[in-house]
């Protein structure tokens, strides 16, 4: 079953009564509620939501990411369930002693993942995209000859309009800001799967690599309840 994303962008105040996400609507009186089992990300986009201990509790105990914004509209926090698994403090204890080799290897098939799928989003597009193929299956223990940048330099030249005169960058102009909040939503997913598993997504394979979490962002509306 695919969880859900709530956005909540306007006052609320969000409690818990029988396993359920009880929002509140300050002014109206509304309320409306939703299976906790059922949310896999929430995100808290406004200065003038309050929520209580025993749901966050209970969000955190089902394994649900909660991204808190702050009052530019910029993700500034996450919280996880950090006791999600019983052999969690080995899984750990493993992370920081994974081998340089190791790491090296998990990021090149990081890498190869990555540029195959703007491969594949090019063609897609009708874009060409055999280069990509070629960059991905190049690509070296710890990607030592940075076939990443190669990739994403051609790639973004070809995926928007040739009017934008698209250049990804940290602090652009749109859609930069979207593709920033994109990230930093797809981020907290698989830092969800990765605490499920006992694992702490603060430990990467990478740490050269830029996170793109806290990327600026004008966030869209997304499903909300």
């Amino acid at each position: 079953m695919i969880k859900r994303t709530l956005y909540f962008g306007n006052p609320a105040y969000l409690k818990t009564n029988n396993e359920q996400l009880v929002v509140e609507m300050p002014g109206t009186g509304e309320t409306k509620s939703t299976p906790i089992e059922d949310i896999g990300l929430l995100i808290l986009d406004n200065q003038q939501i309050t929520i209580t201990q025993a749901l966050l509790s209970k969000l955190l105990a089902n394994n649900t990411a909660v991204i808190s914004c702050d009052d530019t509209h910029h993700p500034s926090g996450m919280l996880f369930n950090l006791d999600g698994n019983s052999l969690q403090s080995q899984k750990f204890q493993a992370q920081v002693e994974a081998s340089v080799p190791l790491k090296k290897q998990l990021w090149q098939q990081t890498v190869m993942c990555k540029i195959e799928n703007q491969a594949a989003l090019l063609q897609h597009e009708r874009e060409e995209y055999k280069l990509l193929l070629t960059y991905a299956k190049d690509v070296k223990s710890g990607d030592s000859e940075n076939h990443e940048a190669r990739a994403a330099a051609y790639y973004w030249k070809r995926i928007f309009p040739d009017f934008l005169q698209f250049r990804r960058e940290r602090y652009g102009p749109p859609p930069n800001n979207l593709l920033n909040y994109g990230y930093a939503i797809l981020r907290a997913l698989v830092a969800r799967s990765l605490t499920s598993s006992g694992l702490l997504p603060t430990l990467g394979v990478n740490s050269g690599h830029v996170d793109p979490l806290f990327w600026d962002v004008d966030p869209p509306r997304l499903r909300a309840i």
